[in-house]
């Protein structure tokens, strides 16, 4: 028999993806059988023809790279989480076939953040400034009441984490890449770095650390979260923030309240 309801992950490339494994073992392991998510290799081009042609039985749907943004003009509604950066991961079809964009990251990076015991930081330092990195300072301008410290490449880069940080609230403090072992005195260090951004950095990592939030999942562990593990230093992954954010997608495609974070968890672990 068909499954009666539908969701999918939306992306190019996306057969890397994990979001099919975390959505349908908590499909399994919470009895909703008539429920199947699936991936679409999609790029901008696509996904407006995508979009028009699903149908009733679609619930929602999980965007990654390259269409968070792209996404926007084709929606309903946003929510202010997700227009707070510009950014959409989630779509959730409505009943009157409303399609309403959200930002699953931001609550994702505080929920795993939460789970470690980190609820209030009185400052902390990013490194990187990409699309990631706005997602980061938005999640800190819930917990830290100091100054986020972010270490960029270019001044450029430094003008726009400048500018998010005035529209999330945060007082941010761009500072050069080259100093960006600095950024290790923070009790909260986030590293929003693409695969091996952070390596040279992997060799200067001090005695004593505060937490490490490394947003990559695969090669896992990187350089820099072996070092930190080294010093005895607290240190989230990818995959953290991965099964977090899942977890309210979960509940937004179902309207189930329950929690499938363990079996999702359990997913990811064997990817």
């Amino acid at each position: 028999m068909s499954a009666t309801r539908r969701a999918a992950v939306l992306g190019s490339p996306i057969a890397h993806s994990l979001s099919p494994q975390l959505h349908n073992a908590a499909y399994r392991a919470l009895g909703l059988d008539d429920w199947s998510y699936d991936r679409f290799e999609i790029d901008e081009a696509a996904l407006p023809g995508f979009l028009a042609q699903l149908g009733p039985e679609w619930a929602g749907l999980s965007l990654t790279m390259p269409l968070k943004r792209a996404v926007i003009p084709l929606l309903d509604e946003i929510t202010d989480t997700a227009a707070s950066v510009e950014a959409v991961n989630t779509v959730v079809f409505r009943p009157d076939g409303r399609k309403v964009g959200d930002n699953t990251d931001i609550p994702g990076l505080l929920a795993a953040l939460h789970e470690r015991g980190v609820e209030k930081t009185d400052s902390a330092a990013i490194l990187g400034a990409g699309a990631t990195a706005s997602s980061a300072l938005a999640a800190l301008a819930r917990i830290c009441v100091g100054e986020v410290t972010v270490y960029v490449r270019s001044e450029r880069r430094a003008d726009e984490m400048r500018q998010w940080g005035e529209r999330l609230g945060v007082q941010v403090r761009p500072a050069d890449w080259a100093d960006a072992v600095r950024a290790f005195d923070a009790p909260l260090v986030i590293s929003t770095t693409p695969a091996g951004g952070t390596d040279e950095l992997a060799g200067q990592v001090p005695a004593q650390v505060g937490t490490l939030f490394d947003v990559l999942y695969e090669p896992w562990p990187t350089p820099l979260a072996a070092a930190w593990q080294e010093r005895g230093g607290q240190v989230l992954s990818g995959l953290d923030l991965l099964v977090h954010q899942a977890v309210f997608q979960f509940r937004q495609f179902t309207g189930d309240p329950r929690s499938p974070l363990a079996s999702m968890r359990e997913a990811a672990r064997l990817g």
